[in-house]
């Protein structure tokens, strides 16, 4: 388990955005049910999106830090940040 803390408010604010967008959600979602993990493949099949808005969403997560991302060979895989994903929900409840 990780040692949950609060999140400044502006760390709040940015993850929020990064969830106001179905597609982000559901890549949350998939991450969820998968272990935590997804590989760019799966996003593809997943979203019914081009390549370009798939990164786009994908950079978003990155970005409030909800998700890593590191590069094997050719392709990216993703792991969802459940440190701050925890931290995100606690501060939430402590709003």
């Amino acid at each position: 388990m990780y040692k949950t803390t609060r999140l400044e408010l502006k760390q709040i604010e940015k993850i929020s955005k990064a969830l106001a967008d179905g597609n982000r959600l559901k890549i949350l979602q998939y991450m969820q049910r998968n272990e935590g993990k997804m590989e760019c493949v799966e996003t593809c099949s997943l979203l019914d999106l081009a390549q370009p808005s798939i990164s786009h969403h994908v950079r978003k997560l990155v970005e409030a830090d909800l998700i890593y991302q590191h590069k094997e060979g050719r392709f990216y895989h993703y792991t969802l940040n459940k440190e701050t994903w925890e931290k995100y929900l606690n501060s939430l409840n402590s709003l």
